[in-house]
């Protein structure tokens, strides 16, 4: 691959030209007038590992938020159980059914 060789006062006049170039072929050299030679080259980007594609569950705006809260407080209930050794609180709340699968609807 035959990698452009621009010299520092090209670099500096068309820098915008030098990042698109370097993104393109990889990478450009850019060199000095003391002889220094410096490779410009696009960085790589790491990509979260929570970075990914949402999926369609069915749920109305609120109800996600809805049905944690209430797993939330359910699991609490359960520890208090246990730590203490007598019955949880029952929430004035009813606990809200399942929702069913689309096959099941």
């Amino acid at each position: 691959m035959n990698m452009k060789t621009y010299t520092y006062s090209e670099a500096r006049q068309q820098l915008a030209a030098l990042l698109d170039e370097a993104r393109r072929a990889g990478r450009v050299q850019i060199r000095r007038r003391d002889g220094q030679l410096f490779l410009l080259q696009p960085a790589t980007q790491e990509r979260s590992p929570l970075d990914v594609p949402g999926v369609e569950a069915g749920l109305l705006a609120g109800e996600s938020a809805a049905w944690l809260r209430e797993e939330r407080e359910a699991a609490a209930d359960r520890l208090l159980e246990r730590a203490s050794g007598a019955p949880a609180p029952t929430s004035a709340a009813p606990r809200r059914r399942a929702r069913s699968s689309p096959d099941e609807r």
